[in-house]
């Protein structure tokens, strides 16, 4: 018998594993009894535990930039500013920082999600886009300086946001929301 979105539940208690007992706590058994599937459910739709790995990674990293696609619909809403916070605080905490940093230690997991982002899984580079659009529309509706550098703005909020969720201790968690107020009150002081 199918279970229904079994992938986005394996995923969910990944997460809910990792945040509860540390990174070292991930196993394949792990997940399946946080989901409550059979054990061997994992390996049925994933070749490794490194590939799930990978996996959830990039499936965050498109939920986020389906996220930033979405800015374009807000243009004249809010405020400029109150639109990207959406997209900018809700960034770093997209991926636990101890999955981020799985995905990035081992190997197996580096090496598939470095593949997924090459065959055009889309991550920061989609945010930044998406970002770079949304400005570049305000900016013809009046909202933001004509003369801003719109791409340059975009590059500057996803790359620090990026550096934030890269770099963050898991055992600070930091307010996400007033780093993303401080990060757009420089890069849009209007």
């Amino acid at each position: 018998m199918a279970i229904p979105d079994l992938r986005e539940r394996l995923f969910a208690a990944a997460e809910r594993v990792v945040a509860r007992d540390g990174a070292a706590a991930l196993t394949s058994r792990a997940v399946t009894a946080e989901a409550d599937c059979a054990k061997g459910v994992l390996h049925t739709h994933f070749a490794s535990l490194d590939e799930f790995i990978a996996e959830l990674v990039l499936d965050r990293f498109t939920r986020s930039a389906r996220q930033a696609g979405a800015l374009e619909a807000k243009v004249g809403r809010a405020t400029v500013a109150e639109n990207l916070q959406e997209v900018v605080g809700a960034l770093p905490d997209s991926l636990p920082p101890a999955v981020v940093g799985l995905a990035m230690t081992r190997p197996a997991a580096a090496s598939h999600t470095r593949e997924g982002l090459q065959s055009g899984v889309p991550a920061f580079d989609a945010i930044q886009q998406h970002v770079t659009a949304y400005l570049q529309a305000e900016q013809h509706a009046g909202r933001i300086p004509a003369g801003s550098d719109a791409a340059t703005i975009a590059l500057a909020l996803v790359g620090t946001t990026h550096h934030l969720l890269m770099t963050r201790d898991p055992a600070r968690p930091t307010d996400t929301a007033a780093t993303a107020q401080r990060l757009l009150a420089v890069f849009l002081p209007c």
